[in-house]
């Protein structure tokens, strides 16, 4: 194919015909929207590093589930702020926990949007790490344990689907086995399977209350120095029965996204997190950049690298963009 004989801008000279030759896509239903679930009522407040993004009570779901549907966004993930902390994250899996509340209250205002909910300790523990602590250290088998009975909690409230984001090893298959036994073997898992320690969490840290208080994430996140390790962490969730993989998160890793498309024929989805969001909104205030041609950009750069799904605080941005 030589030019004059070729001319790849015969197919980029109108819009229509840019469109019709199109080859990665977006749209509503690929999107998960965060949301942050605090106490209280009448709640709704912006954080302030991450403009468009509110914590919001159990009593404004209702109007949120609503807004998003009316968008074509069809998945929510939830985050919860309990109003008290212990070291045993006990509030993670009580029954009227703050998670427990939220996905019933969903479930029963706005039945079609499909609830995800993140199966954590973080934000439940009064140290802020993500599993038992024992002399400084992060007990992982200990943790397992409380991970089922988390996730099984969702699951009697309604949640659709589990997201364990704590990356224990083991945690899937504890998870899974836990599910199975009490009847909720269609309750899909998608795992944290490849989850850095990266630098990029700190608003989200902010707006869920649940940095460390002493010490990091560092021996149970995986290093941002590895690609290999990407893979076998996503094969043990495999094997252990995971349904759908993320990769958190999403823009500083397309190169794993990739890999790991290649690799499995699960559904993959990618994470674009607080920092990456946050970046995007601070130099679109700035006037620097149009924050929302940047942010499809990105979001298409993180589909055509491979992910089927993404998880974005721009998800109700980027569905007004392709409804308009």
């Amino acid at each position: 194919m030589v030019f004059p004989e070729y001319r790849p801008r015969r197919l980029r000279r109108n819009p229509q015909l840019r469109s019709l030759v199109r080859e990665t896509r977006l749209s509503p239903e690929q999107l998960i929207y965060p949301l942050f679930v605090v106490p209280g009522k009448g709640r709704r407040e912006e954080i302030s590093s991450m403009p468009g993004v509110f914590r919001l009570s159990v009593d404004q779901l209702a109007a949120e589930a609503k807004e998003l549907l009316g968008l074509g966004i069809q998945h929510v993930l939830l985050f919860g702020v309990p109003e008290k902390k212990d070291a045993a994250a006990s509030g993670a899996y009580a029954k009227a926990g703050i998670i427990q509340t939220a996905t019933k209250e969903l479930k029963n205002k706005a039945p079609q949007l499909m609830v995800t909910t993140d199966v954590c300790m973080c934000e439940y523990t009064d140290h802020g790490h993500c599993g038992v602590l024992e002399r400084g250290q992060v007990n992982n088998d200990a943790t397992l344990e409380i991970l089922a009975k988390i996730a099984l909690s969702h699951a009697q409230a309604g949640a659709d689907i589990v997201a364990p984001s704590d990356m224990m090893d083991g945690r899937v298959a504890e998870i899974r086995g836990v599910l199975d036994e009490n009847n909720f073997e269609m309750v899909p898992i998608m795992s944290y399977a490849v989850k850095y320690a990266s630098a990029f969490y700190g608003p989200f840290r902010d707006a869920a209350e649940c940095a460390p208080q002493e010490g990091d994430r560092k021996g149970y996140q995986m290093d941002p120095a590895n690609s290999r390790e990407a893979l076998r962490e996503a094969t043990m969730d495999v094997d252990e029965g995971a349904d759908i993989l993320i990769v958190k998160p999403a823009v500083a890793y397309l190169d794993i996204i990739r890999s790991l498309r290649d690799e499995f024929d699960l559904p993959i989805a990618a994470y674009h997190v607080s920092g990456e969001y946050a970046m995007i909104k601070a130099a679109a205030a700035n006037g620097w950049i149009d924050g929302e041609q940047v942010m499809q950009e990105t979001l298409l750069s993180i589909t055509r690298a491979g992910a089927d799904i993404i998880i974005t605080y721009g998800a109700k941005e980027m569905a007004r963009m392709l409804n308009s």
